[in-house]
């Protein structure tokens, strides 16, 4: 098996027609679940979403094309949004490029902005080949390797010793704003030194900021 992450700069005919504004109060989204509906030519999203949970309400008003939509806040600056409406013509070109026997989409597709998506798909070699044959000109591929996936989920990215590292640490109160804990009550509970504790602590706090800059 191979995987691939790719970067989508969509040109303006892909984009999502909608005014800036709204689009501007979303700094992140992460499609979740997408289902097609060919009969009825709709389809629909369930996307977490970093942004103001209010902005998707303006953005269904502006576009005529959202049939119905679905807010649940999860704080004040993220959501999961659901999103039902007509199917585009970019869209069946952007998610009919991966329709690829033999090769599926590894959820979720991160959107960053208008024109950036970031996909990332597993699959055999003669699909994946025929996927890179296929893509569009404006496709850049940031990945092409045997499947090792370092998973936009915390499960991908942390070893246990990290998992273990952060949750000491969190319940010892180091992470509260004041902090009230200290990093050697974290290193006497993962029963190491203070300068293995420090190092596990950043390592996993590293690949947690890789994962919310996606890279």
């Amino acid at each position: 098996m191979q995987s691939a992450d790719l970067t989508l700069r969509l040109p303006p005919s892909m984009q999502l027609p909608a005014p800036e504004e709204p689009l501007e109060s979303f700094r992140r989204e992460e499609v979740l679940s997408w289902e097609v509906d060919e009969e009825s030519e709709t389809v629909r999203f369930l996307s977490l979403v970093v942004g103001d949970p209010g902005a998707l309400g303006d953005l269904a008003e502006a576009l005529e094309s959202v049939h119905r939509y679905d807010v649940t806040p999860i704080d004040a600056e993220t959501f999961y949004g659901y999103v039902e409406m007509d199917l585009r013509a970019a869209d069946a070109t952007l998610l009919g490029t991966f329709d690829v026997p033999g090769l599926v989409v590894v959820p979720p597709m991160v959107y960053t902005g208008r024109e950036n998506v970031h996909v990332t798909v597993l699959g055999e070699p003669e699909a994946m080949s025929g996927l890179l044959e296929r893509a569009p000109d404006d496709v850049e591929v940031t990945r092409v390797s045997e499947h090792q996936r370092r998973s936009e989920t915390l499960a991908g990215r942390l070893t246990a010793r990290q998992f273990e590292a952060l949750e000491v640490a969190r319940d010892a109160g180091y992470y509260e704003i004041p902090r009230s804990g200290e990093l050697a009550t974290v290193a006497e509970e993962l029963e190491c030194s203070e300068s293995a504790a420090s190092t596990l602590l950043r390592s996993a706090e590293g690949e947690l900021v890789d994962a919310a800059l996606r890279r």
